[in-house]
């Protein structure tokens, strides 16, 4: 008989969204679901955690349909510089302001591949926060401060 075989890195990926959808819909009976017409607080929620573990059933029996090629080593070094950056961005954009706290997120975060050089991190950085302050703040017209008060400008 022909064993089953499965797709490791899909199957961890599914139970890890069954996992999460059960706890987040667990935490959503904690408030007041209410109907489809009337919707209470943990409405909303908990059909984004039946959603996640819908998709998670999803990725498990394919993951049991197609056999994938086992899981190779852990990208170290994007973890220590992506995970980061948007923790930085949330952490200086009220004292830095927009433009330096997403220059500095940027730059944190092209250092996450191994092949970026310096200079084309700055470039990379400065195009980007041009762009958003050119979207965000000229063409959306969002309150955001260019500089912050910790740049005493």
């Amino acid at each position: 008989m022909n064993s089953l075989k499965f797709d490791t890195t899909n199957l961890i990926c599914g139970l890890l969204f069954i996992l999460t959808g059960i706890y987040f819909a667990y935490q959503a009976f904690e408030l007041e679901l209410g109907t489809a017409l009337r919707m209470g607080p943990g409405y909303f929620p908990f059909i984004l955690a039946c959603a996640l573990m819908l998709f998670g059933a999803i990725i498990v029996v394919q993951a049991a349909r197609v056999h994938g090629e086992p899981i190779g080593h852990i990208a170290w070094r994007g973890m220590l510089f992506i995970l980061p950056a948007p923790i930085f961005f949330g952490l200086t954009v009220r004292g830095l302001g927009f433009v330096p706290a997403l220059f500095f997120t940027a730059l944190i975060a092209a250092f996450a591949s191994g092949r970026m050089k310096p200079l084309t991190a700055v470039v990379l950085s400065a195009a980007l926060t041009v762009f958003a302050v050119a979207v965000f703040i000229y063409g959306l017209g969002l309150p955001f401060r260019s500089f912050g008060p910790w740049l005493g400008l």
